[in-house]
């Protein structure tokens, strides 16, 4: 029944940025519906038997005005799975044949690629979807195509059928409406972490004053006060931010602990401002998406709020080569030189998480057994890269859970350095009610 932390804090993170980033691209949604579930039905590539290659495709967000790399992550992490699982003969002697497709950040576009992956090139799944505007998912829930190990950056995944997050979910998901009728919720495991390692008292949370961005900060506030945190709101004009305004205020308000609501360009200008007023902090917490190799580079002006950099998530720190971690090291292996994030190590989970429920089904996989496989009672840890992983179809939303998680602190010339162990990090906390 865990669910868990998106990205910064409570499972509500992801959404909530989401929408920020949402917000400040001006993304257009898209609709129109193309295909029936019954057209499915028959299909080879939906009962795939023999030599012939399984199809998957994957969706991302990879040229969305967001910017760059933004959501590229996953997609490359799956990838490198799968070319790694090919190198060694497949599934079972079976290539996995990858087919990506960039849906531009738009509903429109993401409609497109539905369409394309769906229709035209008869996929078998999905997996590690990374969509901005994830408007297809109510097509891909009716075609029944299982969308396995997606980032939850919509509410999609609490809401559809066949759709799969790489976190989990307890929502009944009828595809009527999120969570339960409209409300999701998410726990205050993070904040907890805060209060009992560090001994933080005094948090503050800095917005933009954009409806997205001071939505999030308020969710957030409200889980700082259910741990007992005295709470500081910032907020900064969304065009022109003073941030050394609030990082004067930081200072005078002695805050300990500081959570934002803001891009990374606007966090690496609020480290900026802290670096440059003398602001001290226990810790400054960033979220999943900036859970990447590139902190020198995005923190190249504040190297004391780099010092104090902590991120939290789901699942198993990439950075963490040590003995007790093959999983890890295979990752790392796979993906060579390249510049590293925990978003791909995600997606890589998201493609074994894959390859697993096809290998659970025998020679002739299908679409049913693989679910199956997914929405088995036994929660699934991608070999100890992810938090135990679990979907259920709660009618009632948990008042309290127990969750674990991941934290790491940045150390320059060491990287990512995780804090405690994920599988025993954990906590019984509230559950607390947001609409997305």
């Amino acid at each position: 029944m865990r669910r868990s932390p998106a990205a910064e804090a409570a499972p509500a993170l992801r959404a909530a940025v989401a929408a920020l980033l949402a917000v400040l691209a001006l993304l257009l949604a898209g609709c129109g519906s193309r295909l029936p579930e019954r057209a499915f039905e028959t299909r080879p590539t939906a009962n795939p038997s023999g030599g012939e290659p399984l199809r998957v495709g994957i969706i991302t967000s990879a040229t969305s005005p967001v910017g760059g790399d933004t959501f590229t992550g996953p997609r490359d992490g799956a990838r490198a799975y799968f070319d790694a699982l090919n190198a060694r003969g497949g599934i079972d002697g079976r290539k996995v044949e990858v087919v990506t497709c960039d849906d531009g950040g738009s509903g429109v576009g993401n409609n497109a690629c539905v369409h394309e992956l769906v229709d035209e090139r008869k996929v078998f799944a999905l997996v590690a979807t990374t969509a901005l505007d994830y408007a297809g998912a109510p097509l891909v829930s009716r075609a029944g195509v299982p969308d396995i190990g997606g980032q939850p950056l919509t509410p999609a995944y609490d809401t559809y059928p066949h759709l799969y997050g790489i976190y989990g979910s307890s929502a009944p998901r009828t595809g009527r409406a999120p969570g339960w009728n409209g409300t999701l919720y998410g726990g205050t495991e993070v904040y907890r972490w805060f209060r009992q390692h560090l001994g933080a008292r005094t948090a503050a949370v800095v917005s933009y004053n954009q409806a997205a961005s001071a939505s999030y900060a308020r969710l957030v506030s409200e889980g700082l006060r259910a741990e007992g945190y005295r709470v500081v709101a910032e907020q900064v004009d969304f065009v022109l931010p003073n941030f050394r305004a609030v990082a004067a205020d930081l200072r005078a308000q002695r805050a300990d602990l500081v959570l934002d609501a803001l891009d990374t360009h606007g966090n690496a200008r609020l480290c900026e401002a802290m670096e440059e007023l003398g602001v001290h902090v226990e810790a400054k917490v960033t979220n999943v998406q900036n859970w990447s190799s590139s902190v020198p580079r995005d923190y190249a002006g504040a190297p004391g709020c780099r010092a104090v950099l902590y991120v939290t998530g789901s699942s198993r720190n990439y950075d963490d080569t040590s003995v007790g971690q093959p999983a890890v090291r295979e990752f790392r292996a796979a993906m060579g030189d390249r510049p590293l994030s925990q978003w791909q190590l995600e997606g890589w989970a998201a493609a074994m998480w894959f390859t697993d429920a096809v290998r659970s089904c025998g020679a002739r996989p299908t679409r049913a057994c693989v679910e199956g496989f997914v929405n088995r009672a036994e929660p699934y840890t991608a070999h100890g890269l992810l938090l135990p992983v679990r979907f259920e179809r709660l009618a009632r939303p948990p008042e309290t859970q127990y969750t674990c998680l991941s934290v790491a602190r940045w150390q320059d010339g060491r990287g990512w350095v995780s804090q405690g162990d994920m599988d025993t990090d954990c906590a019984t906390v509230p559950q607390l009610p947001y609409r997305p």
